[in-house]
């Protein structure tokens, strides 16, 4: 492999970081697999018509998902330098999607509108150093415990999305969520791949082989590949039938070149949601989402940056303005091209636990990301369940890290706890952040001990009192 020139080499800090140009490359592959399934499902999330029976389309969907994840990843690689990918929210689309469908006179467009309102506030917030000063401000307890809820949220991602873990549907009149397989039994070729793709991933990264993670995403696509071709296995659901044996998110198949669909670009209404729904209706949805998207991204970026080891000892992640400017960009292109806010993935996670720890890493999936608009073999090859091994290790590796918190300390542990568990439990990052932060207010001011906390922990605990209480202010609101 060619080495870098020694300025790009010094710009994108590969030597200082530990890393090699055939890492960054290998891990931006990973992340790549590891998230392209967005491609494919973000367009049926959106898939709904809304109110007017208007629809986005699934084709112009998923062209202009590729693409803005495509140009916003590139932007974080070669201006923020950190091996963060970027793309459609799981949480706000269907956010959007359920919002949309429950309000009537609410078109597609209105509701982008919001997103991008929230998105430019976001930005307001990163360009005057709030944003970043509330990074600063969170102990080191908590950022610890960040890391391992978002491993343990991308392991349990990587479970569900398997089928090896399944939701219980809430006709079993039981009180457990989730079991073991369909019927407490693992049952079909997809599940196979993934086990077989677990264990082959584990014992290569026990082994230290170069590529581990992306040998064994490669090798359970091959696996799955060929399990289709023999037994046309077909998907868990195709919109009327549900069929347990099927593959969860992607059918492996080889699919056609078909020119990109980018007419989705501008179709925004960005005030219209206020004269649809209300002023303080639509203020209180700008203000949810606003909520999640500012401290999904925080969450994950501190996650992925302890464990790609680019924190510096006092907790600092080098051009954190810059990472936080770029995901902020993403919330308002998200809505401004109507494929909903884009934000930081945890399945970043893949590509830094591959070896990747530079911008380069990024560079490579975006340019991934663009060519996926124009090819969708790269995509419709490889199943969730063929990646979904390398979210488990990866969970694993961030997991590992819950020894550095203080146990003895109640007050920053029970926070911590209520942090990490709260993230996969509830599927969302930023529900444990703000269980984690409003807890460590609480029982540090009852400890004596609220001197401690930082003044803009008070604000961020209360904001999300407000967000936790959204709900029962809509109702003495008399909002719906």
């Amino acid at each position: 492999m060619a080495r870098l020139p020694v300025a790009l080499d010094r710009y994108f800090k590969v030597s200082e970081r530990g890393s090699t140009l055939s890492r960054e490359i290998r891990g931006g592959l990973a992340t790549f697999f590891a998230m392209s399934y967005i491609v494919v499902l973000n367009p049926l999330i959106l898939g709904g018509a809304d109110s007017t029976g208007g629809s986005l389309g699934p084709n112009r969907v998923a062209a202009v998902t590729a693409l803005v994840a495509g140009v916003l990843t590139i932007l974080m690689g070669a201006w923020a330098r950190h091996p963060f990918a970027l793309a459609t929210g799981l949480g706000v689309n269907a956010f959007v999607a359920v919002t949309v469908a429950s309000h009537p006179g609410l078109s597609w467009a209105d509701m982008m509108g919001l997103i991008m309102i929230s998105g430019v506030t976001m930005l307001i917030l990163v360009l005057t150093g709030f944003r970043t000063a509330v990074f600063k401000a969170v102990p080191e307890g908590l950022k610890t415990a960040i890391v391992v809820g978002i491993g343990l949220f991308i392991a349990l991602i990587g479970l569900v999305n398997a089928g090896f873990v399944r939701r219980i549907p809430d006709v079993a009149g039981t009180t457990v969520p989730v079991g073991l397989g369909f019927d407490g039994k693992l049952i079909g070729w997809p599940t196979l791949v993934f086990v077989v793709g677990l264990l082959l991933t584990i014992v290569l990264v026990i082994r230290k082989v170069r590529g581990a993670i992306l040998i064994g995403v490669i090798a359970s696509t091959v696996l799955a590949n060929l399990l289709e071709l023999i037994f046309k296995i077909g998907p868990s659901f195709d919109g009327k039938t549900s069929n347990p044996l099927g593959w969860s998110l992607v059918v492996p198949a080889l699919k056609d070149f078909s020119l990109p669909d980018l007419s989705l670009i501008g179709q925004v209404n960005i005030f219209g949601s206020f004269v649809h729904l209300g002023g303080v209706a639509a203020t209180l949805l700008a203000f949810s989402i606003l909520l999640s998207i500012f401290f999904d991204a925080m969450g994950t970026m501190v996650g992925l940056a302890n464990e790609a080891g680019t924190v510096d000892k006092k907790g600092n992640i080098p051009d954190v303005n810059r990472v936080l400017l770029v995901d902020a960009i993403g919330a308002v292109a998200g809505g401004g091209a109507s494929v909903s806010s884009n934000q930081i993935y945890v399945e970043s996670g893949a590509g830094i636990g591959e070896g990747a720890r530079t911008g380069i890493a990024s560079i490579v999936t975006g340019f991934l990301f663009l060519i996926a608009m124009f090819f969708t073999p790269l995509i419709s090859l490889v199943p969730f369940e063929a990646v979904a091994p390398a979210l488990v290790v990866v969970g694993f590796m961030m997991v590992s890290q819950v020894g550095k918190i203080d146990w003895a300390d109640w007050g920053i542990a029970i926070p911590a706890f209520l942090t990490f568990i709260l993230m996969p439990f509830t599927y969302s990052i930023a529900n444990g952040l703000g269980a984690g932060f409003i807890s460590y207010v609480v029982i540090r001011s009852f400890q004596g001990r609220a001197r401690e906390i930082h003044p803009l922990l008070w604000v961020v605990a209360a904001a999300f009192l407000i967000f936790f209480g959204i709900g029962a202010l809509q109702q003495v609101l008399n909002i719906h």
